[in-house]
């Protein structure tokens, strides 16, 4: 009888195993990432800076990663109402964003109440270019010079209007210092790109624009705007014969940008690595080092933990210039 109970238990347990093992098997194993596209959002304009850029890491990293990145275009809300759609989105990897200097560290100073936490909910995954701003005006303003440019202003207190691709953008927040450190008085008109604005700098509707190399740099090049200086701590290797504002006649004026991507906090660190040297890579191709160089930007990248060290740095510096001109944004 023993053996009998015996031999029941083992054939049952043989049983067991052999359903273990077949359902083991008949499971699908896990898809590797990424296996469909991903999204790509961007808190600014068709046509602005970031979106170029956007466009130009998607175009290097997808292949790096064997899918299509899409971008997807989201502005307004000085920046806002794109981060906020990338926070609230699933940490999966397939929806990630661009992160300029703008939305990270400046905007968050502006506003009373920013929908998100840049610290919290969100996750650095890797700087993609460093770059300048131009100072340009219409070829129609009779100026030549930086020098020249705040004599003028001085002259005509409130009547030059200065064009920006949106609300908190480095532009925005870049003319405002230099108004700051000049004593000028010069009218802010902001945008809901940077196409738009260069539209109306070139045709003289508005006078002087602060912008990202990446957007103005063709239209410096060709002479529809003319070049007066570049806001970074030196001169950009597109236009050498530019001078930096500070050595152009405000000493001490540093207005520098970044852009880089990012995602919504909670990635699974494989993810993150795996978007991190797709990226990076993209970086180093021809198509990216070719494209940045007639426009005097630089690639970057490195490592998610050194693109956090650089929102903080820069977000502490923003934040006090902000509070030291008091711009803030209603909302």
């Amino acid at each position: 009888m023993i053996g009998r109970q015996s031999t029941h238990r083992g054939l049952r347990g043989a049983l067991l195993i052999a359903a273990v093992i077949n359902a083991a098997l008949t499971v699908p194993a896990a898809a590797e990432y990424p296996d469909h596209p991903i999204r790509l959002i961007v808190p600014q304009a068709a046509g602005s800076a970031t979106d170029t850029l956007a466009r130009l890491v998607a175009a290097t990293a997808g292949p790096e990663l064997g899918q299509t990145i899409v971008v997807d275009d989201r502005p307004g809300g000085a920046l806002t109402l794109g981060l906020d759609l990338l926070a609230k989105s699933p940490p999966d990897g397939y929806t990630i964003g661009m992160g300029p200097i703008g939305a990270l560290a400046i905007t968050r100073h502006m506003i009373a109440k920013v929908p998100y936490n840049i610290e919290r909910d969100f996750q650095p995954i890797c700087l993609a270019t460093r770059g300048h701003l131009m100072l340009a005006v219409t070829p129609s303003l009779p100026v030549h010079s930086v020098k020249e440019l705040v004599a003028y202003a001085k002259a005509h207190p409130g009547e030059l209007l200065n064009a920006s691709s949106s609300i908190g953008s480095p532009g925005h927040v870049g003319a405002e210092l230099f108004k700051y450190m000049t004593g000028t008085k010069i009218v802010h008109v902001p945008y809901k790109g940077g196409a738009d604005a260069i539209k109306d700098l070139i045709g003289g509707r508005v006078q002087i624009m602060f912008e990202s190399l990446n957007s103005i740099s063709p239209f410096a090049h060709n002479g529809q705007v003319r070049a007066l200086g570049v806001t970074g701590a030196k001169r950009s290797l597109a236009f050498p014969d530019i001078p930096t504002i500070a050595e152009a006649g405000v000493p001490g004026y540093e207005a520098g940008t970044w852009s880089g991507v990012i995602a919504p906090a909670g990635v699974p660190r494989p993810i993150v690595e795996k978007l991190n040297a797709a990226i990076n890579r993209g970086l180093k191709s021809k198509l990216f080092t070719d494209k940045l160089a007639g426009i005097g930007d630089e690639a970057a990248g490195g490592t998610p933990e050194e693109f956090a060290a650089i929102i903080a740095k820069d977000s502490a510096k923003w934040r006090e210039v902000v509070a030291r001109i008091g711009l803030k944004l209603g909302r």
